[in-house]
C-alpha cells in the first residue's frame, strides 16, 4: 500500500487523496530472466535439433514436479504415497506416445487405482488407515494436475503435422499472457483481480494477458502453423484464461499449505512446478484446439 501524504506535522493530510495501490510483480526479475532465457534456448534447440527427446524431457519435468508437490502435501500432514505417483506419472507421459489419449487415460485410471490400493493396504498395519478419503482425493487431484494435464503437452509434438511447431505455439502463447500481464500490471496494475488467492493479480494485468495473447496467437496461426489467423481471436483469450487459472489453482494450494513456492530448483521462478502452473492446464486447450484444426 502506498504511504498516505502527511502535513508538515507528520499527521495525515485530510485534503490529500490516499494514493491508489500500484500493483506489482514481486519476482527476483533478473534471476527469472536468466532462468528463463536459459530455459528458452534449450526448448528451442530440442524442437528444431532433437524433437524426439521433447516427450523424455515432459516426463522428467513431471517426475521432478510431482516430487515437488508431494513433499510439500507430506509436509502438511497429507499422506500421499509417492512412488506409486511418480512411477503412474511416468507411465500417463510415456504411453501417450505409441497409444496417444487412450493410454493416457488407461494409464491414470490405473495409478488412482494402484495408488488406492497402496493407501489401503500398503503400510500392513493392524489399524485402518487414518484420512483415507482425503489422501485418495488429494492423490486424484495431484496425478491430474501434474502428469495427466503434462501428457496434452507431450502429445503436441507427436503428429507428423508440424509436432514441433504445436509445442512452440503452446508455450509461444503461455509467455505472451505472462509478459503481457507482467508489462500491464507492472506499469497500471491499481485494481486487485482476486486478492484474496494472489494479491499481485490486477484487471489491468489480465487485459494485458488478453491483447498480448490474442495478438499472439494470431501470429502463431498465420506464420507458424499456417492455420486461419482468425482462429487466434478465440485460441488467444481462452489460453490466457486457463494460463491465469492454471497460477490461481497454484497459489490457492500454496495457500492452503502455506507455503511461497512449491521448490527452489529454478532461481527466480520457484520450483519446477511454479514454472509449469500455467502451461499444464493450457497444454490441454491448446491440443485439442490444434487437434481440430490441424487434423492428421
Amino acid at each position: 500500500m502506498a504511504d498516505t501524504p502527511e502535513s508538515a506535522t507528520g499527521e495525515p493530510d485530510a485534503e490529500s487523496p490516499p494514493a491508489k495501490r500500484r500493483i506489482s510483480a514481486g519476482r527476483n526479475l533478473p534471476a527469472a530472466i536468466a532462468v528463463g532465457v536459459s530455459l528458452g534456448l534449450m526448448i528451442v534447440a530440442i524442437l528444431v535439433f532433437a524433437p524426439h527427446l521433447w516427450v523424455p524431457l515432459v516426463a522428467a519435468a513431471v517426475a521432478v514436479a510431482t516430487w515437488e508437490v508431494v513433499k510439500r502435501f507430506r509436509a502438511a500432514g497429507t499422506n500421499l504415497e509417492l512412488w506409486p505417483m511418480l512411477i503412474g506419472g511416468q507411465a500417463i507421459i510415456w504411453l501417450c506416445w505409441p497409444l496417444g489419449p487412450e493410454g493416457v487415460l488407461a494409464a491414470f485410471t490405473a495409478t488412482v487405482l494402484v495408488s488406492m490400493i497402496w493407501r489401503l493396504l500398503g503400510h500392513q498395519s493392524t489399524a485402518a488407515p487414518n484420512s483415507f478419503t482425503r489422501d485418495i482425493s488429494t492423490t486424484v487431484f495431484v496425478l491430474a494436475w501434474v502428469p495427466l494435464f503434462a501428457a496434452f503437452g507431450a502429445m503436441l509434438v507427436l503428429p507428423d503435422n508440424r509436432g514441433p511447431q504445436r509445442v512452440a505455439a503452446l508455450i509461444i502463447l503461455v509467455v505472451c499472457s505472462d509478459v503481457g500481464g507482467y508489462a500491464a500490471g507492472v506499469l497500471f496494475g491499481k485494481h486487485p483481480m482476486v486478492p484474496a488467492i494472489s494479491p499481485k493479480k490486477s484487471w489491468e494485468g489480465f487485459a494485458g494477458s488478453m491483447v498480448a495473447g490474442a495478438i499472439g496467437a494470431v501470429l502463431v496461426l498465420k506464420y507458424l502453423l499456417d492455420v486461419n489467423p482468425l482462429w487466434g481471436l478465440i485460441l488467444g483469450p481462452v489460453v490466457v484464461i486457463t494460463a491465469t487459472l492454471g497460477d490461481l489453482l497454484e497459489s490457492q494450494v500454496k495457500r492452503d499449505l502455506g507455503i511461497k513456492d512449491m521448490g527452489t530448483l529454478l532461481p527466480g521462478h520457484g520450483g519446477i512446478m511454479d514454472r509449469l502452473d500455467s502451461l499444464l492446464p493450457s497444454a490441454v486447450v491448446v491440443w485439442a484446439a490444434l487437434t481440430a484444426l490441424m487434423p492428421a
